[in-house]
């Protein structure tokens, strides 16, 4: 069996490392610090059975990153590692086709639960993912996701950009940058930009300028 653990912390990818050693004794694993490293590695092991990959990394975000195995190894299993329990970075994940999603506080066992069960075919869900649709199935109601776009103006946000300077950055209107603006406000139900910046570092988002953009 070969694995690949993909996140930006070598530490973090040797615990895994001996974590994922109690699968079986001839367990392979591979590892890699960023996307780019990881993309190339899956492309020269085409043997790979499956890919941890942490959401936050220098070079790409996790739902990028899924989308470029989804091209390239649509039937090679993912799933997802985050620092935070996000509800809405668990759906998007997993609505991107993530075979599963594991937060870093995680046990050990639980960590090869799941791996143990997307290897067999299944999708992982987290516990706290399963409450939250049981909530929501009895009439409360959940958050609305962000997108892919959102997310950046979320990170130019961090970066202490204006509206303007977002707008020049990402090459869009003054005016759909509030549009997204007022849409993270209204997901972190918080009143102000500032609030919003705290609450998601908080959950481990990162600036745009920690990616090299």
């Amino acid at each position: 069996m070969k694995i690949l653990v993909v996140d930006d912390h070598a530490l973090v990818r040797e615990g895994l490392r001996q974590v994922l050693k109690g699968l079986e004794e001839n367990l392979e694993v591979l590892q890699a610090g960023t996307c780019e490293q990881a993309f190339a590695i899956a492309q020269t092991h085409g043997d790979l059975d499956l890919v941890l990959l942490d959401y936050h990394l220098p070079d790409m975000n996790g739902l990028a990153a899924l989308a470029v195995f989804g091209e390239h190894h649509p039937e090679l299993p993912i799933v997802l590692l985050s620092g935070s329990a996000s509800i809405h970075i668990m759906r998007q994940v997993l609505q991107a086709g993530a075979a599963g999603f594991v937060t870093k506080s995680c046990v050990s066992d639980e960590l090869l639960r799941a791996v143990r069960s997307v290897l067999g075919g299944d999708i992982y869900l987290p516990q706290e993912l399963n409450a939250a649709s049981t909530l929501e199935a009895s009439g409360s109601a959940g958050k609305p996701v962000l997108t892919q776009r959102q997310e950046l103006v979320l990170r130019c946000l961090l970066d202490g950009l204006a509206n303007r300077e977002i707008a020049e950055q990402l090459h869009v209107s003054e005016e759909t940058v509030k549009t997204h603006v007022t849409a993270i406000l209204r997901h972190f139900d918080v009143q102000n930009r500032t609030q919003a910046v705290v609450a998601a570092a908080r959950i481990g988002y990162r600036p745009l300028s920690a990616s090299g953009n």
